[in-house]
């Protein structure tokens, strides 16, 4: 499994909760999500009552709303809609904001987080 020590969070009591009693799966995935964005550039995680948010130095730039049984669902937020693509599985505007677009990404596999997504994270890290 992942490294689980190194995970820079603004609160790390409220990332243990969150984590707390999720499948041992789910937590694989996530971890192997948050190692391969930290390969790319600095992140910080910011824990909250319904999902995680990622931030570069100045945004949460990417959230996972859901840690499944056997996925981990994330959501990029871009100022256009990226639908050429074979990764996400829906595209649809920010509630209440129609100036960003959401990209719903759900990893089920370790090897989901492949080229394609891998670009698509440094270019949330870079916006």
């Amino acid at each position: 499994m992942e490294k689980r020590n190194e995970l820079l969070s603004d609160n790390q009591q409220a990332l243990a909760r969150f984590l707390s009693r999720k499948p041992d799966y789910s937590l694989e995935l996530f971890y192997h999500f948050i190692n391969e964005f930290q390969k790319i550039a600095p992140i910080t995680i910011h824990p909250g009552k319904t999902m995680i948010g990622i931030s570069n130095p100045r945004r949460k730039i990417v959230y996972i709303s859901q840690l499944g049984r056997n996925f981990i669902h994330v959501i990029f937020v871009f100022r256009r809609a990226y639908h050429d693509n074979l990764c996400f599985q829906k595209i649809v505007p920010m509630p209440g904001d129609n100036t960003r677009m959401t990209h719903h990404f759900r990893m089920l596999h370790i090897d989901d987080v492949n080229d394609e997504v891998l670009k698509f994270m440094k270019m949330a890290w870079e916006s």
